[in-house]
């Protein structure tokens, strides 16, 4: 199992990335170990089970094990750093095409609530999350954020935008990195003037429909990339719906998820 989740070439990417564990005070079970851990974190990401339902057969340690080390190494920033590398690794592969990006937002229920949630207006009112991507345009995951479900994407497109990281470019580039794309593909809901202003002011081509004067079938044909993304993303069933009270922690699987999705296509996984 550890070697389906977790291969070889990909632990030697994460293992740095991993704080040392403190000392302990006082003896008892020995600790589980880390690529362990970090499997069990993903089988309960793949497959959308409670914690306290994770197969013992697998030698990953109790549910309770796996959760903290989820939250503990997300404190640290694992996650983050994580997903910065991967994105580092695709640019330095030149597989990070900066000619167009994508944005898009999409609703998932919270039926426990929590933090980062708010009444869902698809969903009756329920408590929801809204979550946003922003990929290139080979369908690359470079932003994957929460918010509350009633929070307007439309405000939040500069500040998606400048949350794409500095990526480096391929070797004999002079080492430059780059975050702005070419050109920026997004629905109606994202039209506004001020979006267009910032988008411009950032060098960025704003490529969005406006009702009644853009056909969205026409811009609309570059944005697939990112509703791929999104049908890759709830692959990991334990996205579908958010069960995570503490929003930092479904914004921890849903880093991890981009990770490896993106992992996919440096052929780190299968």
């Amino acid at each position: 199992m550890a070697k389906e989740l977790v291969s070889d070439e990909l632990w030697e990417l994460v293992a740095p990335l991993i704080p040392a564990p403190k000392p302990k005070k006082i003896s008892g079970r020995p600790r589980v170990a880390d690529r362990k851990a970090l499997t069990g974190i993903l089988f309960i990401l793949r497959t959308g089970i409670p914690w306290e339902y994770l197969p013992q057969e697998m030698g990953c340690g109790s549910g309770m094990t796996c959760w903290r080390r989820l939250r503990d190494w997300n404190e640290a920033g694992v996650w983050q750093r994580l997903h910065l590398l991967m994105l580092d690794k695709l640019g330095i592969a030149d597989q990070i095409n900066w000619e167009r990006a994508s944005i898009d937002a999409s609703l998932v229920p919270a039926k426990h609530g929590g933090s980062k949630t708010g009444k869902n207006p698809t969903d009756r009112g329920k408590p929801g999350s809204k979550r946003h991507l922003v990929v290139d345009q080979s369908g690359h995951i470079l932003v994957a954020e929460l918010t509350a479900a009633n929070v307007n994407e439309t405000t939040l497109l500069p500040e998606q935008v400048d949350a794409i990281p500095a990526i480096r470019s391929p070797r004999g580039r002079w080492g430059r990195r780059r975050r702005r794309s070419t050109k920026l593909h997004a629905d109606k809901g994202y039209a506004s003037k001020n979006n267009r202003r910032q988008l411009r002011k950032r060098g960025i081509t704003p490529r969005i429909a406006r009702p009644g004067v853009e056909s969205s079938q026409k811009l609309g044909r570059h944005r697939w990339v990112v509703e791929r993304a999104f049908a890759l993303v709830n692959q990991f069933r334990r996205l579908r719906v958010r069960d995570e009270r503490q929003g930092k922690l479904y914004q921890a699987f849903l880093l991890i998820a981009a990770t490896w999705i993106n992992a996919r296509a440096l052929n780190l996984i299968t």
